[in-house]
């Protein structure tokens, strides 16, 4: 897994280019992957048509932004340092336009796409065009510069080399998760309408291919200019900053809660799954007939505001920076479509572990499966920093598929997150460490015991020191034998468990796969024992039932004896 603070931005780029009618190709594309800092630049220029040097503008001015743009520094930003690497190409080109009589008129148009962190910005002039297309459709991010329609809509008004000083669009929108992005000359738009690009674009075959196959389709519709595609895909996104996700939920507001069959910014409830003292959890759809996931809604009831804020992002900022098989993610919706304070998560098909230990005891086997899973989930969050705080049974998913979740990371503990007010921080009595009760905030070691208490809980059906109500300071007691509630279970694992849920912080495992792994090994152990020596009966059945047949035998003769009044004659 990348560490979280180092996920980059992933970006794949294909692009094609073709001549078509024209004697030459006077267009020109080139893409920068960048770093992790810059981010990743791509442009596409077209040389003005009837002029001399159109190509050679086209290139150099391509060439030589890419170049520039990343040789400024990094903070300038964004919006100067594009700005400023673009000005001296733009005084040069029209200088040269005018001094060399070989270059007379030169120009180009220019369209840049800069995808930095979790923004695109857009730059242009002229009228190629730069498209964003994501499940909302297809969406123009430039305006043409051009005189009018008609005879005059290839008669340029601003581009490259036309006057000393450029005025250079710029537009920036948020990335999305798998946003798609295309920069094209207009031997490609001019041949092919939006509908006609949102039909290749959503085919979502390789950026390569699919910038090959629109100059392809552009040149069969009948263009007769020079035909250029780039193609972007957003591949993954860096996690959100702490502040943009508190300005996101900073104005939405706290609403009463919804109830089945309401829908709520295109999501339709189905199903009520839970309701707690912070929250109520709902099974919804995406309409119409979109995929299922769950919505937590925030109970306008018992902490401050501000607390509840606090609970969404942090859930946000640490599902955006724990990528894990084990840990429950959590869905971005686009910027201003939430009209109230709620998260969205997929739909997990299967059941909490709380439901299961309802239904019955678990085995041995089937328990340390489910500790190394468990275990894992912790695992990867300690190893991000976070602290869970909050690790039981109802926040433990076990999906049909054999696989586990962790979720409810609502109260984590998170480097550079605000912390709770004291009194807010919800943690459930029963699964918290003496520490946490003294007043501190948590730690691993705490999340352990919290960890240990689970595995008591799934494998005893109890507590290991009785169940703790709510708003209490308990006085921890002796800790239970697990023998005592599973005496089928192995001593070994009680063993285990009295360590993990030490009253002493510094007698507990150091990690959670240190005590899975202990789990892990002594189930398998126990498992071969059992099967290398099964019972008595089945191994020596004829001698079992010799002894049998012997052993009824002198009972008769006992009872006969008896009967006979105990003298032998």
């Amino acid at each position: 897994m990348t560490p979280p603070e180092r996920r980059p931005l992933k970006v794949e780029i294909g692009f094609a280019s073709e001549r078509g009618r024209r004697p030459d190709n006077q267009d020109y594309v080139g893409a920068h992957l960048g770093d992790p800092l810059r981010g990743v630049a791509a442009a596409v220029a077209d040389g003005i048509g009837g002029a001399k040097g159109g190509r050679e503008a086209a290139e150099l001015t391509v060439r030589s932004f890419l170049e520039a743009y990343y040789a400024l520094p990094e903070t300038l930003g964004v919006p100067r340092a594009a700005a400023r690497a673009i000005e001296p190409i733009n005084r040069w080109v029209h200088a040269q336009g005018r001094a060399d009589p070989q270059l007379a008129g030169m120009g180009c148009t220019f369209s840049a796409l800069v995808l930095a962190r979790r923004r695109a910005h857009v730059f242009h002039v002229g009228d190629s065009r730069i498209y964003r297309f994501n499940r909302d459709g297809l969406e123009a991010l430039t305006d043409d510069h051009v005189l009018g329609r008609g005879d005059l809509k290839h008669v340029l008004m601003r581009a490259v080399g036309l006057e000393p000083s450029l005025k250079l669009d710029h537009r920036a929108v948020a990335l999305r998760p798998h946003d798609r992005f295309l920069i094209c000359s207009d031997g490609v738009h001019g041949a092919l309408d939006a509908a006609a690009l949102a039909r290749r674009l959503d085919a979502r075959a390789s950026p390569q291919e699919t910038a090959r196959a629109l100059v392809d389709d552009a040149l069969a519709a009948g263009s007769r200019d020079n035909a250029t595609a780039l193609v972007a895909d957003i591949v993954d996104l860096p996690p959100p900053e702490a502040d943009e996700l508190a300005g996101a939920l900073r104005d939405l507001p706290i609403l009463p809660l919804p109830k089945p069959g309401d829908e709520i910014d295109g999501f339709r409830l189905v199903q009520a799954l839970s309701d707690s003292r912070y929250s109520r959890l709902f099974r919804a759809q995406e309409t119409p007939g979109g995929p299922l996931l769950a919505l937590k809604f925030p109970h306008p009831r018992v902490a401050a505001e501000e607390s509840y804020r606090l609970a969404f992002l942090r859930e946000a900022w640490v599902a955006a920076r724990v990528r894990s098989a084990w840990i429950g993610e959590m869905l971005e919706l686009p910027p201003g479509r939430q009209t109230r304070l709620y998260s969205a998560m997929p739909f997990y098909e299967g059941e909490t572990l709380e439901a299961r230990l309802r239904r019955a005891p678990v085995s041995l086997a089937d328990g340390a499966r489910i500790a190394s899973r468990l275990a894992r989930a912790i695992d990867a969050l300690h190893r991000a920093g976070i602290v869970h705080r909050d690790i039981k049974p109802d926040n433990v998913i076990l999906t049909t598929d054999g696989g586990l979740r962790l979720i409810d990371l609502g109260v984590a503990r998170a480097p550079r997150l605000e912390e709770f007010p004291l009194a807010d921080i919800p943690g459930t009595p029963s699964y918290m460490a003496p520490e946490l009760f003294e007043g501190q905030a948590g730690d691993e070691a705490s999340d352990l015991f919290a960890f240990g208490v689970t595995l008591y809980r799934m494998f005893g059906g109890a507590y290991p020191y009785g169940e703790i109500e709510p708003f209490t300071r308990p006085k921890f007691g002796r800790y239970v034998p697990l023998s005592r509630l599973r005496p089928d279970l192995p001593a070994w694992l009680d063993a285990r468990l009295t360590r993990a849920v030490s009253l002493n912080r510094a007698q507990r495992y150091g990690d959670a796969l240190e005590l899975a792994y202990e789990i892990e090994h002594g189930a398998r152990s126990s498992l071969s024992q059992a099967k290398a020596a099964p019972p008595l009966h089945e191994r020596h059945p004829t001698r079992v039932w010799q002894f049998a047949t012997f052993a009824l035998a002198v009972v008769a003769l006992f009872l006969a004896f008896k009967l006979a009044g105990g003298r032998l004659r």
